[in-house]
């Protein structure tokens, strides 16, 4: 699977996990040079608290289009740092 914004493959791999229509990707699979850490969080009832990351590419920045759980419920724990996307991002094959 691959990541994609703005013309740029943001992260690519072949052990997504996917969660409610979402595919999680592994954070060793994310191309570090786009992403900045942000100051968001969100909870989620059953997957636990959510932070986010901002991307930058291009010249151009997507506020808050990558989310991860780095403590993630019990029930989550198989998604616990891998980092899904919206905003924009395109997830294909």
């Amino acid at each position: 699977m691959k990541a994609v914004w703005n013309g740029s493959v943001i992260a690519e791999s072949e052990e997504t996990r996917i969660v409610e229509s979402n595919h999680y990707f592994p954070m060793d699979s994310l191309k570090p040079e786009y992403f900045t850490n942000s100051k968001k969080e969100t909870r989620c009832a059953w997957k636990g608290k959510a932070a986010y990351f901002h991307l930058h590419v291009k010249g151009e920045v997507n506020e808050d289009a990558a989310w991860y759980y780095p403590k993630a419920s019990y029930a989550a724990k198989p998604i616990e740092n891998y980092v899904a996307f919206w905003k924009g991002v395109k997830v294909t094959v």
